[in-house]
């Protein structure tokens, strides 16, 4: 997220002043817009709005970024939005949308730079680990799991006519396009994507899927959720993805409970139930789980090519890039695979040449500067440069050990190894194979984030024995 001057805020304040003032035909009043820390695709803004002889009324802007404008995607969603709220979904008024230009209203001067949707605000919290430790949230947890249930069934009934021009990409399809799109090969995610072609289930439905349906595009209060947000990936498909999206292990943010951390999956499920008339099936339930984390860990790479590309540099989708190793871990939990604890990182041996502070000491002071600064990205910037600090220490040690185990299966390189699973010279249950991509995940996850390994696994659904377990030592 770039920091506005203060000139380009008030200039956008003219904007909406001129825009909302055409929209309901009275002077308006726009104070200057403060721009929010949420929202990774699009830039979200807060604002108040005033008209001769009323309170101000608070409204929120979300606009595409420069450089990256999306008018169909904001269309479907300003559409989607008033038909959700027909069904009963909680979600902010749609005040206005447009394509950003001067062909909104022949003027200028009214356009905003770029397709956007104004809403009204919807008090509440949005911030997951506020809502899953928060006090003030402990009453509204209790019940969130079901309310979410009823919630999805809502979105589910939503006529898909309503919304004209929803595609309705084949899931399985999408993620191996994406993913080979990336020409990254994982083996973790070779394995994960033959079973989800060996165990996919029968369609549930053809509805309009929400398409980001989790913890933090959702405003929650004391009393309860208020709002569901971030529609811009609605799409039509099997309304299971949206149940399955939800119990993904990484939008649990370190708390237990399957649904988000905030519930059981048997929660979510009655809830559903009540309004849509039938229960889920709880295996059909599971693949959706697999696939949402095979998904996340494919979207993790795509948001970091995003930085790479130079398109968006941004060091919040550059440390994203470095995530796919949880979803690993994770895919291996979901399916039954046991993971194995990586080597201990130790601190590397120092060149003398340079002296003290080392590079590794200077790392750490880097680190420390960054996370006593409090905001977002230094806290980001800071966890990167502990990447950094842990791969200078044990960097080298992991790529020879990797080197030997791909050398015993008779492959020369993780590109090789994925191939081979794909094609299937490789056995994705061989213990062996397994072993590999165990201890290969193990070492990723010891340098990216050293403290997934150990957060919570209650709720983790066991699957039958595809896979064989872990060796002991």
């Amino acid at each position: 997220m770039t920091q506005e001057e203060p000139a380009d805020r008030l200039a956008l304040a003219d904007r909406l002043s001129l825009r909302l003032g055409g929209l309901w035909g009275e002077d308006v009043q726009v104070g200057e817009p403060q721009r929010l820390s949420t929202g990774a695709s699009r830039e979200t803004w807060s604002f108040e709005a005033t008209t001769p002889g009323a309170e101000p009324v608070r409204l929120v802007l979300r606009r595409d970024p420069p450089g990256q404008h999306d008018p169909e995607t904001m269309a479907r969603e300003a559409a989607v939005l008033p038909a959700a709220r027909r069904r009963g979904v909680p979600v902010p008024a749609l005040i206005d949308h447009g394509s950003g230009g001067e062909s909104d209203t022949g003027d200028g001067a009214t356009g905003l730079g770029a397709p956007y949707l104004i809403t009204g605000h919807v008090d509440g919290e949005t911030i997951p680990r506020r809502l899953l430790r928060g006090e003030d949230y402990a009453g509204a947890r209790a019940g969130l799991a079901t309310e979410l249930g009823r919630v999805l069934a809502r979105i589910h009934r939503i006529p898909a006519d309503e919304v004209p021009g929803l595609p309705a990409p084949d899931p399985l399809d999408w993620l191996i396009e994406h993913y080979d799109a990336l020409d990254e090969p994982l083996p973790t995610v070779e394995i994960a994507l033959r079973w989800l072609h060996r165990h996919r289930p029968a369609p549930t439905g053809d509805t309009v899927v929400h398409g980001d349906f989790r913890n933090g595009n959702l405003i929650v209060g004391p009393d309860g959720l208020r709002a569901v947000l971030d529609w811009e990936l609605a799409h039509r498909g099997d309304p299971m993805e949206d149940l399955g999206w939800l119990c993904v292990k990484a939008w649990r943010f370190g708390a237990p409970d399957p649904v988000g951390g905030f519930g059981s999956r048997a929660q979510l499920l009655d809830g559903y139930a009540e309004v849509a008339g039938f229960r889920p099936d709880e295996q059909t339930l599971h693949w959706w789980e697999v696939y949402g984390t095979a998904k996340w860990a494919v979207v993790c790479g795509m948001q970091a090519r995003r930085h790479l590309s130079g398109s968006v540099r941004s060091v919040e989708l550059a440390t994203v890039g470095r995530r796919v190793c949880e979803q690993e871990h994770d895919l291996l939990l979901a399916l039954g695979v046991e993971p194995v604890e990586g080597d201990p990182v130790t601190a590397p041996r120092e060149p003398e040449l340079h002296g003290r502070p080392t590079a590794s000491e200077l790392l750490e002071a880097v680190r420390e500067h960054l996370g006593a600064a409090g905001s977002y990205h230094a806290r980001v910037a800071a966890n990167a440069l502990g990447m950094v600090q842990r791969e200078l220490a044990v960097g080298a040690a992991q790529q020879e050990r990797h080197e030997r185990r791909l050398a015993e299966l008779g492959v020369p390189d993780s590109r090789a190894f994925a191939a081979a699973l794909r094609r299937g010279d490789l056995d994705t249950a061989d213990e062996a194979v397994l072993d590999v991509v165990r201890r290969d995940v193990a070492d990723r996850l010891a340098v990216a984030n050293p403290r997934y390994r150990d957060r919570p696994r209650r709720g983790l659904r066991a699957v039958p024995a595809t896979f064989p377990r872990a060796r002991s030592g």
